[in-house]
């Protein structure tokens, strides 16, 4: 996941970050041990600020990476500098944490979930996937329809803030899930339903609110207009 480590590397400076991000403040460690010399960089969004607008707008996709992404980056490092957790990449960090590690949970999530969203959206998506991807859709779901239904569905079923996803288990098989926070289905130790997302959908308020206000379902419908479904199939035959 691009810009997801760094072993002894210099945190990409964080410019935008003077504005409080109330959702990375979450958690602090809870040992004061140095136990990885890991460092997290803030990845590039592969497009503009504004590459999906209408659907998602320029302000929105500023603030979100440059600010609350950015945010938990620089507090997932202070946190893994501070806690004794397993682990040489965010996959295996987030596959070891444990619910009271709350600085690396949170933080952490926040970024695995952010560089995940970014890379699985772009300026040409929308439509339907195809090949192998839409083939395991229909097999699992029955339809692409049925599939955007219950995906839209638990988008909307989170309670306050999280996201939905589309995983892969260790079945390899794909199945939907959703997490509250910043919560996802690597954390074998926290969630009860674990998989390697391939497809997930922020649904925290800071991901919609300046364009959609209240209307969550305008946003999650329009997000199935800008997925970069081609991604998503290399993420699925990454994990199959």
């Amino acid at each position: 996941m691009s810009g997801a480590v760094a072993v002894g590397s210099m945190i990409l400076p964080i410019t935008s970050c003077g504005t409080k991000e109330e959702e990375g403040d979450t958690g602090e460690a809870q040992m004061s041990q140095t136990v990885s010399a890991l460092e997290f960089t803030l990845p590039a969004l592969p497009y503009a600020f504004d590459a999906l607008a209408p659907h998602i707008d320029a302000m929105t996709m500023e603030i979100h990476h440059d600010r609350h992404h950015a945010g938990y980056v620089r507090k997932l490092n202070k946190a893994l500098s501070e806690t004794e957790v397993k682990g040489d990449s965010i996959e295996g960090i987030l596959s070891n944490v444990t619910a009271d590690q709350t600085g690396v949970r949170n933080n952490g999530g926040g970024h695995f979930n952010h560089s995940l969203f970014w890379e699985i959206m772009g300026p040409d998506g929308g439509g339907q996937p195809s090949g192998d991807l839409l083939n395991a859709i229909n097999t699992h779901f029955g339809s692409f329809e049925a599939f955007s239904e219950q995906f839209s569905a638990a988008a909307k079923g989170v309670f306050g803030s999280g996201w939905a996803w589309l995983c892969v288990n260790e079945q390899k098989e794909l199945f939907i899930t959703s997490t509250p926070n910043q919560d996802n289905p690597l954390m074998t130790q926290i969630v009860s339903e674990t998989g390697q997302p391939i497809l997930g959908i922020d649904v925290w308020e800071h991901a919609y609110y300046l364009n959609y206000q209240n209307k969550r379902g305008d946003y999650i419908s329009n997000f199935m207009e800008v997925i970069n479904w081609a991604k998503v199939e290399q993420n699925m035959k990454a994990h199959m």
